[in-house]
């Protein structure tokens, strides 16, 4: 794997990272510890960047493909990429901690 296959998927990581972290502050009442809103945030990102790109008609994430296709940052930085990423890794990590705020009632 190159570089150009990598990066989106580590920009989807970061953004969904960041989106997770954001609804884990939001949530103070569910008591997350850093490790589900980073796992929850990652794994979101890269889902919700997938979604979005279906969505808008992008097809499946192919990585061999995209990085045929486009090289570069700047590529990596669209629209699926950074508010997929941010809007999956927030969803999920609510999502999280909602059922570990139930689990804890």
């Amino acid at each position: 794997m190159d570089m150009n296959t990598l990066l989106p998927i580590i920009v989807q990581v970061i953004t969904g990272i960041i989106g997770g972290q954001a609804v884990g502050v939001a949530l103070k009442n569910a008591a997350m510890g850093q490790l589900p809103k980073i796992l929850g945030g990652a794994i979101g990102g890269v889902g919700g960047a997938a979604i979005l790109g279906s969505l808008l008609g992008h097809g499946a994430v192919d990585p061999a493909a995209a990085a045929a296709a486009t090289s570069g940052l700047g590529s990596a930085l669209n629209l699926d990429n950074i508010v997929g990423g941010a809007g999956g890794g927030a969803i999920l990590t609510g999502i999280i901690g909602a059922v570990m705020g139930a689990m804890k009632k």
